[in-house]
C-alpha cells in the first residue's frame, strides 16, 4: 500500500530521487518519512515531512537531500544530491496515519566510490 522507486546504482557525487507512494484506501496521512537501513545496523531516520511541509532532516544528509510531498497525489519524493558511499543504503518510505504506521518495501540505494 506504500511503494517506492527510483533506487539504483550511482557513483559518488551523483545523484538521485526517490519517489513514495501511497495507496488512495490509506487515509488521514500525516507525517511521512524516508528511513534507511544497512545489514546489521538500526533503521535510521533521513528525513520527515509533515503534510504541512513542516521538515525534519539527519544532519548527515543535511545540504544534500530534499524532501518534498504533494498531498493531493499522496506522494512524497526525496532528492539526493552530491550522494557519498556512506549512504549506501535500503530506503524505505513510512506514512503514518492515526491508527497504524505503513511501510515500504525499500529501494535499493548503492553509491560506488
Amino acid at each position: 500500500q506504500v511503494v517506492e522507486s527510483g533506487g539504483g546504482l550511482v557513483q559518488a557525487g551523483g545523484s538521485l530521487r526517490l519517489s513514495c507512494t501511497a495507496s488512495g484506501t490509506i487515509f488521514s496521512i500525516g507525517v511521512m518519512g524516508w528511513y534507511r537501513q544497512t545489514p546489521g545496523k538500526q533503521r535510521e531516520l533521513v528525513a520527515s515531512i509533515t503534510r504541512r511541509s513542516s521538515i525534519n532532516i539527519a544532519d548527515s544528509v543535511k545540504g544534500r537531500f530534499t524532501i518534498s510531498r504533494d498531498n493531493a497525489k499522496n506522494t512524497m519524493y526525496l532528492q539526493m544530491n552530491s550522494l557519498k558511499p556512506e549512504d549506501t543504503a535500503v530506503y524505505y518510505c513510512n506514512a503514518k496515519t492515526p491508527w497504524t504506521d505503513y511501510w515500504g518495501q525499500g529501494t535499493q540505494v548503492t553509491v560506488s566510490s
